[in-house]
């Protein structure tokens, strides 16, 4: 392992109302991959951004190469050889994959763009990184975890020296994440430093050298990696030690409540029946690409469905829109919360009160601001939502406590059906625990929980029951005592098989 190439020494930047990063320190080193951990908040992402040039200090130093740097922005970054992989994807779905790797360092010929030699100089570098991906296709038309590799190779393409990498495995497939990490040792033994911000801590022991943990925007401890443990990192996470990583409540399940009968819309969708219960809890398992996420929305009527019923409390209810089925008492927390589940422009007050107003506004239309004030107080604290105040932008929020907004401004209308699609992606273990146990406070109210999680260890530890689909029909229903990873991998790679309910 190589010298220092990365040198951050206290380290400090404040944002109205918080200190994101109180004198923290960070070194790096060259064929070096550091793990930087931290909850949701804890200044991981913050720091990043200072290295990468998106944000100033306020105070601290930094080294790249040994040599001071006084002004750093995004170009004088990339210039410098440092890349970044955000977890949210920052491309143009609208260009094709090649223009969207060259997107402000395009080819040109006299002036004139050069789509011919963009295109091939992206496909030696997609091969290169072993991605199966037409460089002329439309970055729009591939799936999420496609996208993220061309995100990945984006970034690879400027030959950096300094990789910072957010959450890059959140919409990978198993697959994809093992290739990931064939680029990610090749890189290592080229001398490469790389920072890896995950909060999947079972992916460390494969890439990692070293852990660094941040918390409350200060520097906790470093370690070698080897010379640790996962729960010993988690306490240093969260300041306290988690004994529970999948709490669960027992609860006698009660009548059903929830039934969808031969439900088909589009062609991820196909003949979906199931039931739920009072208090139960129904995961729904299965690769990416089996229909999870397409179920869920024509469920809640954010996409047309082309036929089926369904029922609520014994009673068809119609559900063309998502009002529908909020009407109807259905909720659903979707996958993509900053694309649909927020307004991040708008205040966390303006986020919980917007899908509630009916609850809060007079016959003249005006609304109640003392009700709105008390509904929004009532889900910050019942979910521990970390922030300045209420008036705070919902961009400004870490995942987990945007996740926490998305889930709040649901709670407030006593939902019969609550659906989560993904709700612990790109949180932190401490708030993913405090997730879980929102779930099991619905399912102790007597209310039915549905939820979609590509984790298995979170689906078998949280689910009362369990869905299991591919190619986008339910290949299996398992009870939790029957249910393992094997058996539910397996019936995920039935693409030929489907089962019918008794929904009698």
């Amino acid at each position: 392992m190589g010298n220092f190439i990365v040198e951050l020494e206290n380290v400090s930047k404040g944002f109205p109302g918080v200190k994101a990063l109180d004198h923290v320190s960070l070194q790096l080193r060259a064929g070096e991959v550091l793990a930087l951990l931290g909850e949701n908040g804890a200044g991981k992402s913050t720091l990043m951004k200072i290295l990468s040039g998106v944000y100033t200090m306020d105070e601290g130093t930094m080294k790249i190469f040994g040599e001071m740097v006084t002004e750093m922005n995004p170009v004088a970054a990339q210039e410098l050889g440092i890349a970044i992989i955000h977890q949210e994807l920052n491309m143009c779905d609208h260009l094709t994959v090649a223009q969207n790797i060259f997107l402000g360092r395009e080819v040109t010929k006299k002036g004139i763009l050069s789509d011919a030699e963009m295109n091939q100089k992206a496909s030696e570098i997609l091969s290169s990184l072993s991605m199966d991906i037409d460089p002329d296709t439309v970055l729009g038309d591939l799936s999420v975890s496609k996208q993220q590799m061309v995100e990945i190779a984006k970034a690879l393409s400027t030959n950096a020296r300094i990789l910072i990498m957010d959450e890059p495995t959140s919409a990978l497939t198993s697959q994809e994440i093992d290739e990931l990490f064939t680029i990610i040792n090749r890189l290592k033994n080229e001398g490469c430093g790389i920072v890896y911000i995950s909060h999947r801590l079972e992916e460390l022991q494969h890439i990692v050298d070293r852990v660094m943990i941040l918390r409350d925007g200060q520097y906790i401890t470093s370690m070698d990696f080897k010379d640790t443990s996962i729960q010993e990192v988690i306490a240093h996470m969260v300041g306290r030690e988690i004994t529970e990583k999948f709490p669960r409540v027992n609860r006698s399940v009660g009548r059903k409540i929830f039934e969808v009968q031969h439900l088909n819309a589009g062609k991820l969708v196909k003949d979906i029946s199931f039931s739920l219960y009072e208090g139960e809890i129904v995961g729904i398992a299965g690769l990416m690409g089996a229909g999870r996420t397409e179920t869920t929305r024509a469920i809640f009527g954010a996409d047309a469905k082309e036929s089926g019923t369904i029922i609520i409390d014994g009673e068809v209810v119609e559900i063309n829109q998502p009002i529908d089925a909020i009407n109807a008492g259905i909720v659903l927390a979707p996958e993509n919360r900053k694309k649909d589940g927020l307004c991040t422009k708008l205040s966390i007050k303006d986020n919980i009160a917007l899908p509630n107003l009916d609850m809060m506004v007079n016959p003249l239309g005006i609304v109640n601001t003392k009700k709105e004030e008390e509904m929004t107080v009532k889900a910050i604290k019942n979910l521990d939502i970390r922030l300045a105040n209420s008036d705070v932008d919902a961009e400004s929020l870490s995942g987990g406590n945007q996740q926490k907004v998305v889930v709040g401004k649901w709670l407030a209308r006593n939902s019969r059906v609550v659906i989560f699609d993904e709700p612990t992606r790109g949180i932190d273990v401490g708030s993913k625990v405090e997730i879980y146990n929102i779930m099991n406070a619905l399912k102790s109210q007597g209310i039915g929980v549905i939820f979609v999680s590509s984790e298995m260890p979170e689906i078998l530890g949280i689910s009362d029951r369990i869905l299991v689909m591919a190619d986008g029909r339910i290949t299996k229903e398992l009870d939790i005592e029957e249910a393992t990873q094997d058996s539910i991998l397996a019936y995920a790679t039935q693409f030929d098989k489907k089962i019918h309910h008794d929904i009698a």
